[in-house]
């Protein structure tokens, strides 16, 4: 291996293709799917929707938005193994120009940093419930330290941590079930009305949808290290709805138990020391990836935006810092808030980047021969007018609209629009070539 391609490798192929020989076995990127979809987050959302549901809503809440990860989720996973590209580097040629995709790797950096910093406080308020010898402030120091370490040294590092955490928290989970669960009667659990203030079916699906749609978005990240589309499909259908199901629901029944959406505080009382500690790999198995994501998403915008193309591992260290300052702060008070804010602006993405590239495909003959020469396609248009002009309607159809689920709405205003908007343009454009491209005929006569 040369040094460019060394580096490259280092670089976890940040701006350029992942190749062949770096593909790893649909199972190590299974568990690491898995490690973010049956992650404390989705703890903390099945306790919110518990909180303010009976079971049964809460279970078509997940059914919902479920099903509208899972389809997003594939979609966008196949294009990601196909291309071998990053989110955000694939939404160049997908709909979003040049400086379009900056703005992509922006929302993915910023939204990613704060999730890096929502999780790792959670991390820090539960070690110090427990500890009670360090300031939060601390904890949320030595958490993001630890994170931020192991992601630096890319996928193939994150890959063993979701092998040695994926199983520790599941054995949190069936420890918290028989725990808190254990005086209780199942049939009463899922037939209680909710122990808070009542949360709509919108709301509650709004909140599972917006929990993971960055995570849906950013699953080309992960997807560019698969080997074929199957692969995609295969890991999506187990994870997702495992993930979704198993932990969402147990949360949802934790809830109704403790009568309270404190899920930290029902799982340290619980589960003790052990129940803490297992809650720190809990954190860790999709907090790297929040870190991971984020540092790709801002590689690919500065490289747009400055024209200098920066390491993935400096800029790990960078928002590391930042999110782990964030955590200190205080950001997981505003959970809730952050959630429906991300419901709100990141969905339009998914649907646009999946209009272009499985419908419109204006771009898909260059990517095919890019990806057949193993290079990237010539650079396109700063600027796609028609993308901007989808998100900005996108996200405005589920910020204002009082009709169904916001995030849905927003996926499909965007989606549906781009496609029409798209295909209608492409075929103009394709009916001006013939024209131009075209013998013409001579209307005179020689010779009269």
């Amino acid at each position: 291996m040369n040094s460019g391609a060394s580096d490259e490798a280092l670089d976890d192929y940040s701006l350029t293709r992942v190749p062949d020989e770096a593909r790893h076995s649909w199972v190590s990127v299974a568990v690491q799917r898995f490690g973010q979809v049956s992650s404390f987050q989705q703890f903390l959302v099945g306790a919110v929707l518990g909180f303010g549901m009976d079971f049964t809503d809460a279970v078509i809440a997940i059914t919902i938005g479920s099903v509208m990860l899972e389809v997003i989720t594939i979609l966008l996973g196949i294009a990601g193994v196909r291309e071998g590209l990053s989110t955000s580097v694939l939404a160049r040629w997908s709909g979003f120009g040049r400086k379009g995709s900056a703005l992509v790797g922006l929302l993915i950096a910023l939204s990613l940093a704060g999730w890096f910093g929502v999780q790792n406080g959670v991390f820090a308020q539960g070690m110090h419930d427990l500890a009670g010898w360090a300031p939060e402030w601390a904890w949320a120091v030595v958490g993001g330290a630890v994170i931020t370490a192991i992601t630096v040294f890319g996928f193939r590092m994150m890959a063993w941590t979701a092998y040695l955490t994926v199983p520790a928290f599941l054995v949190l989970a069936a420890w918290s079930i028989i725990d808190t669960l254990a005086d209780h009667s199942l049939g009463d659990l899922m037939t209680s009305a909710p122990p808070g203030p009542a949360m709509s079916l919108a709301e509650g699906t709004t909140l599972v949808s917006g929990a993971f749609i960055l995570g849906a978005i950013m699953t080309p990240d992960m997807t560019r290290f698969n080997r074929r589309p199957s692969d995609v499909v295969k890991q999506t259908l187990i994870s997702v709805t495992l993930g979704e199901y198993l932990i969402g629901l147990t949360a949802v029944l934790l809830a109704h138990a403790a009568r309270t959406s404190d899920i930290v505080g029902i799982i340290t009382s619980s589960s003790g020391l052990l129940g803490t500690l297992i809650l720190a790999t809990a954190i860790l198995k999709i907090n790297d990836w929040n870190l991971y994501s984020s540092s790709l998403g801002l590689v690919n915008s500065i490289d747009v935006l400055f024209g200098r193309r920066v390491g993935r591992r400096p800029v790990t260290l960078v928002i590391g810092v930042v999110g782990t300052v964030l955590s200190a702060m205080g950001i997981v008070d505003n959970f809730t808030d952050f959630l429906e804010t991300i419901g709100v602006l990141a969905p339009p993405v998914a649907g646009i980047i999946i209009a272009e590239y499985f419908v419109v495909r204006q771009f898909r003959a260059d990517l095919d021969r890019a990806r057949r020469n193993d290079v990237l396609p010539g650079e396109n248009a700063d600027w796609m007018p028609l993308s901007l002009v989808c998100w900005a309607a996108g996200s405005l159809v589920g910020e204002y609209l009082d009709w169904g689920i916001p995030s849905i709405n927003s996926v499909l205003v965007a989606f549906l629009l781009y496609a029409a908007v798209g295909r209608i343009t492409a075929g103009r454009h394709l009916t001006r070539s013939a024209r131009s491209t075209a013998p013409r005929t001579d209307m005179t006569k020689s010779g009269g």
